[in-house]
């Protein structure tokens, strides 16, 4: 299908494209991992291979960050609750009944997707369908039957690429609504010296983020504008067989969206027909900035979720080992 600049993508254009792009069937019917099958053993122990300086770069956020400002309903931002503390410990709170342990305990409250976090492949329906041809209605009350993100637990490893597009545009952060296109992706990754190979976790950095966290302001961060990516890159994704997209950005794609016919419609394509793993919320500061310092823009590549059966997401901590 012709996705041309400018156009308003309409519900059928984007049925159009998810039929197009469809991975259905391509791993067997009973498939729950979808684009995650492009990971080999062999590219995992390849990928360990471009660990030579033993540098760790956390790539989430700080779950104190308040990012969910309300334009998008149902989530919150982690609350978290001291049960027990040192003040506790002092003032001999802990020291009756006998024999006694002073000690500091803690809980947290929070939606799966609020901060740095992986998409299941059950998390969007298109249609009353998941990824693969499952019913939609196998994610109920209990969580989901099919497609839940425990099935990605041992998954998440493999060969990281860093695809630095505000850098590479010489921008500290694309503007709201900019929409990334396929060519500027394989610019990128040209500029950078860095090839796109099936089976590679690419995390692309918009800026978005460092921008909020340098005003200290989220205003609009979950749900509202952003740069992103463009619902052309769907059929990027799908020529690249990469394994996983991730972004710095709440949704990865561009918003305002192209359409007002559907809520982030490269959602729609990606996850149920496509398959692919989403990563949001990613923090990419330290390590964009050791990539452009070094010239290096692969690494090893580890963010396993929770195991958490039937989740249709999850809070993760990723890491870049270069």
């Amino acid at each position: 299908m012709d996705v041309m600049p400018g156009k308003k993508l309409t519900r059928e254009d984007i049925h159009i494209v998810a039929k197009e792009i469809s991975n259905w069937g391509r791993w067997g019917a009973d498939d729950q991992i979808g684009t995650l099958n492009n990971v080999t053993p062999s590219d995992i122990v390849a990928a360990a291979g471009l660990i030579r300086k033993g540098r760790v770069f956390s790539l989430a956020l700080s779950l104190k960050e308040p990012i969910q400002s309300g334009l998008f309903g149902g989530r919150w931002n982690p609350i978290h609750t001291m049960l027990a503390t040192g003040t506790d410990a002092v003032a001999g709170n802990q020291d009756e009944p006998a024999p006694y342990l002073r000690y500091a305990d803690d809980a947290i409250n929070m939606p799966c997707q609020s901060s740095t976090q992986w998409d299941a492949l059950c998390h969007i329906f298109l249609g009353d369908k998941m990824y693969n041809g499952y019913d939609a209605k196998l994610v109920d009350a209990r969580g989901a039957k099919k497609l839940g993100i425990e099935h990605m637990r041992d998954k998440m490893a493999g060969r990281g690429v860093l695809l630095d597009v505000a850098r590479f545009k010489g921008v500290d952060s694309l503007p709201d609504g900019y929409a990334i296109k396929n060519a500027e992706l394989d610019a990128c990754a040209a500029a950078q010296g860095v090839e796109i190979r099936k089976g590679d976790f690419v995390i692309v950095r918009t800026g978005h983020q460092e921008r909020c966290l340098a005003s200290k302001d989220w205003t609009g961060y979950a749900g509202g504008g952003a740069p992103g990516l463009g619902f052309e890159t769907c059929y990027w994704l799908k020529n690249k067989d990469v394994a996983a997209i991730c972004t710095d950005t709440w949704g990865c794609e561009v918003r305002p969206n192209e359409t007002d016919q559907a809520n982030q419609p490269w959602h729609w394509v990606v996850i149920p027909a496509l398959g692919i793993s989403m990563g949001e919320i990613f923090y990419l500061k330290e390590l964009a900035e050791d990539c452009a310092r070094d010239k290096v823009f692969e690494f090893f590549f580890s963010a396993p979720p929770m195991h958490l059966p039937g989740a249709a997401g999850s809070p993760v901590n990723p890491q870049a080992i270069k």
